[in-house]
C-alpha cells in the first residue's frame, strides 16, 4: 500500500482520498512496477488553494521524476482533477492547511513559478545567448526593453527556465505584480468566467498586473473567444507600458489559425528563438548538472551523452538522472558499459535508421566529391578529409564496429578509422566553427 499525505484543507476529505486513489490506479496501469515503486511511492501529495502540491525528497529527485514519468503523472492528474488543476513540486514534507489558519501574505507572482530557475544557473551558449540577453534586459527594465518579448523554440531547450528566471528576478523588485499562465489555463479561466458571468472580474484581474507571462501561447490559436479577450488584454497592458512575455514552440508567422491582428502584435517587440545547443553547450550543461548532484561523470560518458542526445536539454538531463539513479541503486560507478546498457533505448533512437552508406552520400555531397571516393585509395586532402569526417560520423551514429566501418570505406584497417575519429574529435575541440559544422552534419543526418 502506498502512503500519501492527502488533504483538501483538512486531512479527512473523502472526496480527495477517492480522487487520489483514482490517480494512483491509473499510474499503476500505465507505469512498469519498478518505475512506479521508484518514483511514485516516495511522493507525498496535498491540495492547497486549488493546486496539487507534490512533495519530494530533493530537487534532484524532482528533476528525475519529471524527466522519467512527469508527463504520464500530469496526464493522470488532469484526467481525474481537471485540466485547470495546477501541479506544484516542492522539496520537503507537505504543509497541511487548516481552515482556522490565517493566510500568508500573497506572493508577487500569481502562478506556478519554480524558484530554482535563475539566470545564474542557466547555461549560455551560441544557441541561446540572444534570447538570454533579451530576457535579462526585460527583467532589468520591464515594459521598457522589448515589449512584448516573444520566445520560441522546440521542447526542452530552456524557454521555461528563462521565463521563470525573469519572474524570480522581477519578484525582487518592490510593488510589482506578475501573472504567469499557460495558454491552456488562461483559456480555461475565461471559459469558467463566461459560464459564471464573471468576465468583468476576469478582465480586471489581468489588466491590473505589471507583467503578464503566457507560456504555450499557441494554445489560444483557433479559439475565437480567447483570442478576442487576449487581444483586448494585450492592448490594455501595452498602452500603459506593462510588460508582456509570450512563449511558444513556433514563430508567430508559423502559428496557424492565429488571428492576423494578434500575429501583428506578437511581432511588435522582440522575437527571439532558441536553437538546439551545440556540443560544447551540451557538455557544459552536463558538467553543471553533475556538479549540482555531487557526482563525477567520466569524460567519455559525458561525450557519449552530449554527442548522441542533441536536440533536447530536458532529455539530456533525464538521461543523466537515470544513470545516477541506476548507479545509486546498484552501488556501481558510472562507466561506458553502464551508460550504453541503461540508456540503450534512448541512444538507439538516434542511430536506428542511419546507415554508413547514407553518411557517405551526405558527406560527399556536402564537400563536393563523388560518393565513390569514400572507398578509393586517393589521399589528396580534398578526398581524405571528407573521408575522415564520414568515418568519424559513422562511429558516432551507427552501431557498426571499427572493423565494419573500415570495411565500408574500401577495406581499410580499424586503426585507420580510430585515427580518423581521434583527429576529427581533436579538431572539434580546437575549432569552434568546425565543431558547429560537424554538429550541423550530425543533426541533419539524425533528421
Amino acid at each position: 500500500m502506498v502512503h500519501f499525505a492527502c488533504s483538501i484543507l483538512t486531512m479527512n476529505n473523502p472526496t480527495w482520498t477517492t480522487q487520489w486513489q483514482d490517480i494512483i490506479n491509473q499510474l499503476q496501469d500505465q507505469l512498469p512496477g519498478q518505475k512506479f515503486d521508484a518514483w511514485i511511492n516516495p511522493l507525498e501529495a496535498n491540495i492547497v488553494d486549488n493546486a496539487l502540491i507534490i512533495s519530494c525528497a530533493s530537487n534532484f529527485f524532482i528533476n528525475g521524476f519529471k524527466a522519467d514519468c512527469g508527463s504520464v503523472f500530469e496526464d493522470c492528474v488532469h484526467t481525474v482533477l481537471g485540466q485547470g488543476m495546477d501541479i506544484h513540486y516542492k522539496v520537503g514534507k507537505p504543509q497541511v492547511v487548516k481552515p482556522s489558519e490565517e493566510k500568508t501574505q500573497p506572493s508577487k507572482i500569481d502562478g506556478n513559478v519554480d524558484s530554482r530557475f535563475t539566470f545564474k544557473n542557466f547555461i549560455v551558449g551560441s544557441s541561446n545567448e540572444f534570447a538570454f540577453a533579451a530576457c535579462q534586459a526585460v527583467a532589468e527594465k520591464p515594459g521598457e526593453s522589448y515589449n512584448p518579448l516573444y520566445l520560441h523554440g522546440g521542447v526542452g531547450l530552456g524557454k521555461t527556465h528563462l521565463i521563470h528566471a525573469i519572474s524570480n528576478e522581477l519578484s525582487q523588485k518592490p510593488d510589482i505584480k506578475i501573472a504567469y499562465r499557460t495558454g491552456e489555463r488562461f483559456t480555461n479561466e475565461l471559459i469558467k468566467a463566461i459560464g459564471s458571468r464573471s468576465t468583468d472580474q476576469f478582465r480586471e484581474h489581468y489588466r491590473k498586473v505589471d507583467v503578464l507571462i503566457i507560456d504555450d501561447v499557441q494554445f489560444i490559436a483557433g479559439k475565437t473567444s480567447t483570442q478576442e479577450e487576449f487581444f483586448h488584454t494585450f492592448n490594455a497592458l501595452h498602452e500603459v507600458h506593462k510588460q508582456i512575455i509570450l512563449v511558444s514552440d513556433r514563430n508567430p508567422h508559423d502559428m496557424s489559425h492565429l488571428e492576423e491582428r494578434l500575429r501583428s502584435r506578437f511581432n511588435w517587440g522582440l522575437v527571439a528563438d532558441i536553437q538546439p545547443p551545440n556540443l560544447e553547450t551540451r557538455l557544459a550543461i552536463l558538467a553543471s548538472k553533475t556538479e549540482l548532484a555531487g557526482i563525477t561523470l567520466d569524460k567519455d560518458v559525458s561525450y557519449l551523452l552530449a554527442s548522441r542526445i542533441t536536440n533536447n536539454v530536458r532529455e539530456l538531463e533525464g538521461a543523466l538522472t537515470r544513470l545516477t539513479a541506476f548507479s545509486h541503486l546498484t552501488k556501481k560507478s558510472i562507466d561506458m558499459d553502464m551508460a550504453k546498457n541503461v540508456l540503450r533505448e534512448q541512444l538507439h533512437v538516434v542511430v536506428r535508421s542511419i546507415t554508413i552508406e547514407d553518411i557517405q552520400k551526405k558527406i560527399a555531397d556536402y564537400y563536393g566529391i563523388a560518393p565513390k571516393e569514400m572507398k578509393s585509395n586517393k589521399r589528396s586532402r580534398n578526398i581524405a578529409f571528407p573521408r575522415q569526417v564520414a568515418m568519424y560520423i559513422s562511429k558516432e551514429l551507427t552501431q557498426a564496429s571499427l572493423p565494419e566501418i573500415g570495411s565500408s570505406f574500401g577495406g581499410r584497417d580499424h586503426t585507420t578509422v580510430l585515427y580518423a575519429h581521434r583527429k576529427i574529435d581533436a579538431q572539434r575541440q580546437e575549432d569552434r566553427a568546425f565543431d558547429d559544422e560537424i554538429s550541423h552534419l550530425l543533426n541533419t543526418l539524425r533528421g
